[in-house]
């Protein structure tokens, strides 16, 4: 599963993808892509490197395959936040500390 969603991160629209597990279900899963468009989605699902991975994973399968599109009406994420940038070599830092 790692190549394909590696393979797909490289894809025109790709914008992320989950592996997710049912809590209720440990032995399933549910992989979860997130396109700018459906036809980005469908290049991909034509793309040769798609139906590698797609080859590497038959027999894997309980039943078969099932497919949602979802419109996203609302998309909300933390925003990303830089590290807080390491100090200098050989700077000073203030102190807060009352001398007496």
């Amino acid at each position: 599963m790692r190549k394909r969603l590696a393979a797909a991160k490289k894809q025109p629209g790709w914008v992320g993808g989950q592996l997710l597990r049912p809590s209720d279900k440990p032995s399933r899963r549910v992989i979860v892509g997130t396109w700018r468009t459906r036809a980005d989605w469908e290049g991909w699902h034509t793309d040769p490197r798609f139906g590698e991975t797609r080859r590497q994973l038959e027999g894997l399968e309980s039943g078969p395959a099932e497919h949602w599109w979802h419109e996203v009406v609302l998309d909300v994420r933390k925003a990303a936040t830089s590290p807080p940038a390491a100090p200098k070599r050989g700077s000073k830092r203030a102190s807060k500390r009352k001398s007496k």
